[in-house]
Formats: structure tokens, sequence, C-alpha cells
């Protein structure tokens, strides 16, 4: 199990939940790329963007917000260096883009992609690198809701090694989101003012469990979010967007002395809710909270800030956040955000995102 243990280093994208694997019921899963929040707008959010509003990147958070995102066509490229205080040389990289159609229908697609030079030393281990496609279709279906789904082909390379005498091999699957969002508009009389309230819902990476040939297969990071949010703009020079939500990760908890990843997979996900040694009080430590807000002046310069939070037994990883944002000649935008750990230890430090991208 040591030598799955590095393995498992190797795909995971978060050293912290390696190192507490002996201490703490921290979930193994594969292809945890599929779970960093690729963008420099909810990464200065606090890494909140499941009932923000749409945009170019919508169907990472929540696809059926693609409907609410602005103009009839955009795209958006993000690049955002991993974990540089231990590692050098990874860094994710994401662009997507949507286009609108006839009837409130909107199409998406994206690639999501994290380097990956080998996080930890073993014997014959060589770099390897995760990558998504993603194609997504939303539809308004009426004044305040909409809903949407996306299809995606994973591709996990831990590299080339031997674990337990199993050749390791890249790691492939088809997955699937769907997300559903609704929006309420309120304003004044002489249009001065106006308040927008949000609400969404998403269900990601809902697929089958990955296999490297090592042995063992890992679930997907099937992950439920919540959220809501408020936007309030005065004038129309001033915007305030405010959101909160929460997440847990729909896998089995880790039960010492048992493989919890034999499970089958839907199997795995209905028990999540409930498969916890400790029960209720444990269920609710792995769910992990996001907040941020951003002020808008004159649509045109913003300024973000946020809060992550995970339960201290379930990884521990606390971070505010911070960015900004400029918008050019209405149709332009460039984005930055920077990730401040409440550790001042953490591997996390030195983190930021940069982001542009462009609407019709």
């Amino acid at each position: 199990m040591k030598a799955n243990l590095l393995t498992l280093a190797c795909l995971s994208c978060t050293m912290t939940n390696v190192l507490a694997q002996t201490s703490y019921r921290i979930a193994e899963t594969a292809a945890d790329f599929l779970t960093i929040a690729p963008d420099a707008r909810a990464g200065g959010m606090g890494y909140a963007g499941t009932a923000t509003s749409g945009d170019a990147n919508s169907a990472f958070w929540n696809v059926g917000k693609l409907a609410d995102a602005p103009g009839s066509f955009g795209v958006s490229a993000t690049y955002s260096p991993w974990l540089s205080s231990l590692i050098n040389g990874a860094w994710l990289g994401y662009a997507a883009g949507y286009k609108k159609l006839n009837n409130g229908q909107v199409v998406g697609a994206s690639v999501q992609y994290f380097s990956d030079p080998a996080i930890v030393s073993a014997p014959s281990l060589s770099a390897g690198g995760d990558i998504a496609f993603s194609g997504s279709y939303a539809k308004q279906l009426g004044s305040h809701f909409s809903a949407g789904m996306t299809l995606k082909y994973v591709s996990s390379d831990i590299g080339s090694s031997v674990v337990q005498g199993n050749v390791l091999k890249p790691a492939r699957a088809v997955a699937g989101d769907i997300g559903v969002y609704y929006k309420s508009l309120s304003s004044d009389a002489e249009g001065n003012e106006n308040m927008v309230w949000t609400v969404g819902a998403a269900l990601t990476n809902i697929g089958p469990k990955m296999d490297y040939g090592s042995g063992y297969e890992y679930f997907l990071p099937t992950t439920l979010r919540l959220g809501g949010g408020l936007s309030y703009t005065a004038n129309g020079q001033h915007k305030l967007n405010v959101t909160a939500e929460a997440g847990k990760l729909l896998v089995p908890t880790p039960v010492p002395g048992s493989n919890v990843n034999q499970k089958p997979y839907l199997e795995g996900i209905l028990q999540s809710f409930s498969d916890a040694p400790g029960g209720f009080k444990e269920e609710m430590q792995e769910i992990v909270v996001a907040m941020g807000a951003e002020y808008w002046y004159k649509n045109v310069f913003a300024l973000r800030g946020g809060y992550h939070a995970e339960n201290k037994v379930k990884g521990n990883r606390k971070f505010f956040t911070t960015g900004a944002g400029v918008r050019i000649l209405k149709h332009y935008s460039l984005d930055f955000a920077y990730l401040i750990p409440t550790d001042s230890g953490s591997p996390l430090k030195n983190m930021y995102k940069v982001s542009a991208s462009v609407n019709f």
C-alpha cells in the first residue's frame, strides 16, 4: 500500500491531503485536477462560482449558468502555476468558449490541462499529465430558470513506473456534469438601482472509476455544490456581487483496513452521504465552504476577495483570496487572482491565476 500511496501522490493535486492519509479519513480520488478552480474571477472570490453570473467559464462551475453569459459569443483562457513552492514547473491551463443559438440555447466547449512534472520522487517515476475535453449544452427554460449538461473525456497519466508488480498506464474515462441556475431581478421605477438574486446547483464529474493499472481503481472526484448569490447595482456605476456555496465530495469515506474503492460506482455515490465512520458529525466535516465578493466600478474595474475553508481533519485547506479585473473596450477582460493561505507554511502559498477573455 505504501507504493500505492506514492502513486496516489503523483495523481493528487493536493499535497496536504496525501500527507494526512495516515491520520485522517481523506478520500482518495483520481484526476483531482478536475476540482481545481480554473479561472481568475472565481479564483479571486474564494473559489466560489456555482451561483455567480454567467461567463465563458460557467461550464466548469455550473453548466446551467451558460445561458446567463453576456453577449452571443465568448472565449476565455487561464494560466495558473500549481504548488510552486514545492514543485518546479507544475501548472494548470484552461480554455473555454460558448456560442448562443436561437430559443435560449447555448453550446460551449473547454479544455483543461494539468502539467505534473513528478510530484514525488520514486524509482523509475517519470512526469505525467492530465487533460479533459468538454462539450456543453444549456437552455433557458423560462424567464428565471436555466439548466444544462456537459459531457467530458478525461485522460490522466501519472507517468511510467511499476507498483506492486503492476506497470502503470494512463487512465481514461468519460464523465458528465449537470447544473441548474435560477435568477430573479427587481429594480426601481427609474432603473437606477436593481437587485439580482441567484441560486445554483451542480453535480460534476459523474462517471466510472479510473484504473491506472496499479491493481486499484479510484473514484472520479464527483462533487455536489449548492450556492446562492446577490448582486446590487446603484446609479448604474457601482455594482456589488456577493456569493456563498457549500460543496461535498460524493465518494466513499476511507475506512482503516478496508478498500472502499472496491464499491460499485453508484453505490459509492449514494452511500457517501452516510458512510462516514464518525456518523453525521463526520459527514458535516466533509462539507467545504466558499464565499466571495466582487465590486465593479462602471463595469470597467473590479476588486475581489474571498475565503475558502475545509475541515482540519479532511485536508485543512483554508485560505483567503484576492483579485482584480479590468474590462477594456467593453469586450475584452483581464483578471488576476492571488491565494493567501491561513497557514504561513502551507504549500498553497504564492499561487496565482491570470485570465484573459473576450465576448461579443
